[in-house]
């Protein structure tokens, strides 16, 4: 994975995993706005775009670290595999 800027990597994002949890509903708009269930409590999440532009990639663990003012978050930005509705491999190949 190669970090160019957390606001660039959450736009080729599917999913979000956030101080451990996963974060299926994620806006990036004007903020980055995080919710996540954990176990029956709601979590929310909402950053800055100059939080955004703070956020620092942490190579060692394929993880952004961002703050705001409950502290600091470590996030990680997840994309979903892809596929084609085709059943017929050598046509699959063929359209690569």
């Amino acid at each position: 994975m190669t970090a160019n800027n957390l606001t660039t990597t959450l736009r080729n994002s599917d999913m979000l995993i956030i101080d451990g949890l996963h974060a299926f509903d994620f806006t990036l708009d004007k903020n980055l706005m995080i919710e996540s269930m954990d176990g029956r409590d709601l979590k929310r999440w909402t950053f800055s775009p100059e939080q955004l532009d703070a956020a620092t990639f942490d190579e060692s663990l394929q993880s952004w670290l961002i703050g705001n003012e409950d502290g600091e978050h470590r996030l990680v930005c997840l994309s979903a595999i892809k596929g084609d509705n085709n059943n017929d491999e050598d046509q699959a190949d063929d359209d690569a």
